[in-house]
């Protein structure tokens, strides 16, 4: 049984959530402050955590970061009120793999948690190494080398390239990479075009003019080695 951790400060969404993760098989446990639920992640190892932007003694932000130097495996689900681009971008950039915003529909959160640790299964069982320009790719521990410096890669970050990878050469349209990564079509595509901008960020020696990460206009990316 798959166990998720809730970082949540409302009694009433605790209690939502875990009767309904509970229905679908799940483990849940909670805490309510940030300082409880790194705690509870170092003594349930859980598969999979959702974090509360808003918490009493401290921002989701810190507690992201501090769970990724913690595993840089587990996935992260924010789950926030906040839902600005800009939040979005930011909880991304501080380790999160995916983002929902309040209010959600129910059935929407636990697909993208079933398609976020089906994922995690699979890259789990195909640990793997690849080269792209100058940067050493290691899937296994979600990093990347670039010059002698390490760079952290999320989850999507990671089963994006190994789609590209796979198809080297070759156009790989917005939909798939949302059907296959994602797992969830209704998921607007500037996920992908975000994620493909921050990919290149650490990847290519110029990120507007990239040599690797190509987009074929109106279709989609291609991947040049």
């Amino acid at each position: 049984m798959k166990t998720i951790l809730l970082i949540e400060d409302e009694q009433d969404m605790i209690l939502g959530l875990s009767d309904a993760l509970g229905f679908e098989g799940y483990r849940a446990v909670a805490a309510s402050t940030g300082k409880k639920g790194v705690e509870t992640f170092k003594k349930e190892q859980p598969d999979l955590v959702i974090l509360d932007l808003m918490l009493p003694d401290t921002n989701g932000y810190a507690v992201c970061q501090e769970l990724r130097k913690l595993s840089r495996t587990v996935p992260i689900l924010i789950l926030s009120a906040r839902s600005q681009e800009t939040d979005k971008i930011r909880g991304l950039d501080a380790g999160a793999d995916d983002y929902v915003a309040k209010p959600f529909a129910l059935g929407e959160l636990v697909a993208r948690i079933r398609a976020i640790l089906r994922r995690a299964e699979h890259s789990k069982a195909t640990p793997d190494t690849a080269r792209v320009g100058e940067c050493e790719l290691h899937f296994a521990g979600h990093t990347l080398t670039r010059r002698g410096k390490e760079s952290a890669l999320t989850f999507y970050e990671v089963e994006t390239l190994k789609l590209l990878l796979e198809r080297v050469g070759q156009v790989v349209s917005r939909d798939e990479i949302l059907d296959k990564v994602w797992g969830v079509s209704a998921i607007n595509a500037r996920a992908v075009d975000n994620l493909i901008v921050k990919l290149r960020k650490k990847i290519e020696q110029s990120p507007d003019t990239p040599k690797h990460i190509l987009t074929v206009h109106g279709v989609g990316y291609k991947l040049v080695p």
